[in-house]
């Protein structure tokens, strides 16, 4: 058992979650979720990790080291980001050898979610020693938990490719499966990403941007994509946004009656899937999507 780092010492909120006596292995990886914008939103436990760790491999550490200095913690930070992830895991490897604990942090939310880290986990795990997540904050879930949407579940895509051609396929693609999904954005791609939605979004799905989450000035607005361009034409686009397509409704309130299934069941021994999806379709107007994976859940079944 470590002993309990000073600053914590006489904290009733430390010494009550009982922090102390809880285990923290060394050596082992730590993935720590930091806030995404307000300094708030940090949990104990992170905290108390960042303070046992021997060092803090960080995204930007001049980011990091800012948000050390404002909990009392010195920490030898060394950089890990997408331009030298690779090399970053051999070193925190190497540290890991050494039989020490490190940090893993991004500049904001959950590292390896849109943000560099993914290498390093899994450079981490192939070697054989643990990776222990510190859940913190995210910026997906916590739009998400203010638009109204996604009560089945939702597609994270996060951020575009750079290719115009590219980025509107995917959006298509993700748009086609009917489903809610959700992307982040840069600042200076937002109104170009509200034409891209405008193109490939039907009006009547519902789309929500959010901004500058967990900050002062916070904003979570509706759109549909008729009236998303005109808004980001209008006004200079500051800080990262989550934006969220809700799922196609009108697909959900098509369903398969109870005698279209008692004929899918005969026929599906006797025809491929995806014939039998194309000729139901032709028949009941239900999405072909639909239909296959009803035809794959009876196949389960028999």
């Amino acid at each position: 058992m470590d002993s309990v780092p000073n600053q914590f010492e006489n904290n009733i909120l430390f010494t009550e979650t009982r922090l102390a006596s809880q285990d923290f292995p060394a050596p082992a990886l730590y993935v720590v979720g930091l806030p995404i914008g307000n300094f708030a939103d940090i949990t104990l436990r992170a905290l108390w990790t960042l303070s046992l760790c021997d060092k803090v491999a960080a995204e930007d550490t001049r980011e990091t080291s800012k948000l050390l200095q404002k909990f009392s913690l010195s920490k030898e930070l060394f950089p890990v980001h997408q331009h030298n992830e690779q090399n970053g895991a051999s070193k925190i490897l190497g540290f890991l050898e050494e039989g020490l604990r490190i940090a893993l942090v991004t500049d904001a939310g959950t590292p390896a979610i849109s943000d560099p880290g993914c290498k390093a986990v899994d450079t981490v795990q192939k070697a054989g020693f643990p990776v222990i997540p510190i859940p913190g904050s995210s910026a997906v879930v916590t739009a998400l938990s203010a638009a109204g949407m996604a009560p089945e579940g939702f597609i994270f895509h996060g951020f575009l490719d750079s290719g115009s051609k590219e980025r509107l396929k995917t959006i298509k693609e993700l748009v086609d499966t009917g489903r809610t999904f959700v992307l982040y954005e840069a600042p200076h791609r937002m109104e170009k990403l509200a034409k891209e939605l405008a193109l490939t979004v039907p009006p009547e799905r519902k789309i929500v941007v959010a901004r500058e989450l967990t900050k002062k000035f916070e904003e979570i607005k509706g759109f549909t994509s008729e009236t998303i361009v005109e808004w980001f034409a209008s006004k200079k686009p500051a800080g990262e946004f989550v934006v969220i397509i809700n799922a196609d409704t009108s697909k959900k309130e098509q369903s398969l009656d109870e005698n279209t299934l008692k004929w899918l069941k005969h026929l599906s021994p006797l025809l491929p899937t995806g014939e039998l999806s194309a000729m139901a379709h032709d028949i009941t107007g239900v999405p072909k999507k639909r239909i296959y994976d009803v035809l794959l859940q009876l196949k389960k079944q028999d």
